[in-house]
């Protein structure tokens, strides 16, 4: 009895791993679609935004996210102009820092290189960000933040794209204070290619 169990046991794992292989090859999942130039043309929108410098410390004992929602307007092919709000948290042993901001954008998708299914972009952003320590007077006075960044959108679908972006923020604080910071950061996340309800 049990050499039975065992052989209906095994017949049935080799059909279900058969059967498995086969529908995965006759439909793969989408990992990329064809964009032509329709996603970045005058008049769609842009709507996304990504996640940065998330972590958490073991030494330290602390969790830090960051998350950059956008949106922006193609005013012009290939151009888009729109806004990031620049919203994050430092979680640590005793306490949690919060930090804002909102920047104005700029993206240009670059014909050079570009695919069917990808495109290279480059971005600058200018604006304001501040901070909060909780139970603390230590909150930062309101900062300049610019920032530049070069990026790759993968279109998975022919509206969506995941995108990585490597880029540098530049963050000073206003005359009233005396503190700056400034440096590289990577970027992920995903944009959703709206196009206009001309067309």
């Amino acid at each position: 009895m049990k050499n039975i169990m065992k052989t209906l046991l095994t017949t049935a794992a080799v059909l279900s791993t058969a059967f498995f292989t086969v529908t995965a090859q006759v439909n793969p999942p989408q990992t990329s679609a064809d964009v032509q130039e329709s996603s970045v043309r005058q008049g769609n929108w842009i709507v996304g935004g990504g996640i940065g410098s998330t972590g958490y410390n073991f030494s330290t004992d602390s969790y830090n996210l960051n998350v950059y929602p956008q949106a922006a307007y193609f005013v012009t092919d290939r151009v888009a102009v729109g806004a990031q709000v620049n919203l994050g948290l430092n979680a640590y042993d005793g306490g949690s820092s919060y930090n804002y901001g909102i920047s104005p954008l700029i993206r240009y998708y670059f014909p050079e290189g570009a695919s069917s299914r990808s495109r290279w972009f480059g971005q600058g952003t200018a604006g304001i960000g501040g901070s909060h320590v909780e139970d603390s007077n230590d909150d930062s006075p309101l900062s300049l933040i610019l920032g530049v960044a070069a990026g790759y959108s993968h279109f998975v679908a022919s509206h969506v794209a995941l995108e990585g972006t490597l880029g540098y923020t530049y963050s000073k604080a206003d005359m009233s204070g005396n503190s700056g910071q400034s440096g590289l950061g990577l970027t992920f996340g995903f944009q959703i290619y709206l196009p206009s309800k001309s067309r």
